[in-house]
């Protein structure tokens, strides 16, 4: 069999850029491409906190990379995590030692949880990059509700109910707003000890507002319906220590046994493997068109690329992410076929950001602001648009259509996990404050102050 001569696309990282990439160059008979990602599925996480209060279910918001792209016969998928990439050799090394050369290269590994240099805070208050990551949070949240159902004593019942967000983003909102209503309306009729009414859910922002991304009407609006779901909403507030049994805001502890993370991102750390230029966020700063500077065969594309637009940053929200992506994979398409290059443009459709049942506030082109029952039904119309696969749309859609006339969660499911091991072999949860633990840490750091950066 004689070799394949066709230009060779490298694709890493499956998220939004990188699939729409791979798409795109899927659809070709002129390139040949392979799809690279440690994990098996691609990650619609926009609804991931769904995921995390038990709402959806893990499948109706992934999808498996191969079957997405099934119909790409120019495409393989490798199941591998990068350890290295050699630009002089145009080889993309594995940490199982294998490697795969490239003509063309598009780096879109995403980004991760930003702890802003407190990486210990990550086993007490998990973030919800991965699915893993929302079955962790799941899991914490339904198991303090039936840790306080068995509890007696009242102050470590309280503690169990207390539920902290950390990061006023779209997914602190978002997490919180979905919480409440769990907490609120599908719980209440399931336990007989506790009344899940009286759950107490906090949410810390260290900036004067909620949804710094977002105008400050809409960021107003926003707090004034999360207080109207019994959500303490705490801005300008800056976190200090956090341990197994409390959170502290300066000087003042909360008692609370679920801390929840979502206070922004920092790039994944791939991008240090490209050598080259870093903005202070860790982002690689890229050409106009999206390469790296000094190598056009090498794109930086989705969280991971620092780009620039009329003064701007372009925002890391998916939408941006998936233009980037077929951006690169058409100055792929021109390359090969000699034709000029294009640098990238971001169109700005909007964005929105759900607060609760019949709420949320957005804006359209960045111009038109709503708010309401209108802004939350184009959010769902425009999710269930964007969802990989015909499957999930369907799932998904009947699923939030059963919850709206029945206020139930369907994946109320408590899965095991270290940490719940950990717990368990501890005998009864709140045994541990008789040995002292949920002090402030002698050493405490300076205060974090926790606000979300540009997030999907």
């Amino acid at each position: 069999m004689e070799p394949d001569r066709r230009p060779h696309v490298v694709i890493v990282g499956a998220g939004f850029a990188g699939l729409e990439a791979a798409k795109l160059l899927g659809r070709r008979d002129d390139v040949r491409v392979t799809v690279v990602d440690r994990r098996n599925h691609h990650l619609f996480q926009p609804l991931v906190y769904q995921v995390a209060t038990a709402a959806l279910d893990p499948s109706d918001v992934a999808a498996p990379i191969r079957a997405v792209l099934r119909r790409a016969r120019n495409t393989e998928v490798v199941l591998a995590e990068v350890s290295a990439i050699d630009r002089a050799g145009r080889t993309v090394q594995f940490a199982d030692g294998d490697s795969v050369d490239y003509d063309h290269l598009i780096v879109a590994t995403g980004a991760q949880d930003n702890y802003f240099g407190h990486p210990d805070w990550a086993e007490y208050a998990p973030g919800m990059k991965s699915i893993e990551d929302a079955l962790e949070v799941r899991r914490r949240v339904l198991f303090a509700f039936e840790e306080a159902e068995r509890e007696k004593d009242e102050a470590r019942r309280r503690a169990w109910m207390t539920f902290v967000i950390i990061g006023g983003g779209p997914t602190g909102v978002e997490l919180a707003g979905s919480l409440s209503e769990m907490a609120h309306r599908a719980l209440p009729r399931d336990f007989r000890h506790i009344d899940t009414h009286s759950a107490r859910i906090i949410l810390v922002e260290g900036l004067d507002r909620l949804l710094p991304a977002y105008s400050e009407r809409l960021s107003a609006r926003a707090k004034r319906v999360l207080e109207k779901l019994q959500i303490q909403v705490r801005l300008g507030t800056r976190v200090t220590a956090i341990d197994d049994e409390a959170v502290f805001l300066g000087s003042e502890r909360i008692e609370t046994r679920t801390v929840l993370w979502g206070a922004g991102v920092s790039p994944s750390p791939l991008g240090k493997m490209l050598s080259g230029p870093v903005n202070r966020a860790g982002q690689v700063e890229v050409t106009p068109e999206l390469t790296l500077p000094g190598d056009p065969r090498v794109y930086v594309v989705g969280d991971l690329a620092a780009v620039s637009q009329d003064g701007q940053q372009v925002p890391g929200l998916a939408p941006a992410a998936m233009q980037m992506g077929r951006s690169a994979a058409r100055n792929i398409l021109r390359r090969v076929n000699g034709k000029p290059v294009e640098p990238f443009r971001y169109l700005d459709k909007g964005s929105f950001a759900v607060i609760g049942r019949g709420a949320a506030v957005g804006s359209i082109f960045s111009k038109l602001e709503v708010s309401g029952l209108i802004a939350w039904f184009i959010w769902a119309t425009v999710h269930l648009l964007y969802l990989v696969g015909f499957r999930s749309r369907i799932a998904v859609m009947f699923t939030w259509l059963y919850s709206y006339l029945t206020w139930r969660r369907v994946a109320r499911l408590i899965t095991f996990s270290p940490w719940l091991r950990r717990w368990e072999s501890a005998g009864r949860a709140g045994q541990s404050a008789a040995t002292g633990r949920g002090s402030v840490p002698a050493a405490s750091a300076a205060p974090v102050p926790v606000h979300a950066a540009p997030e999907r």
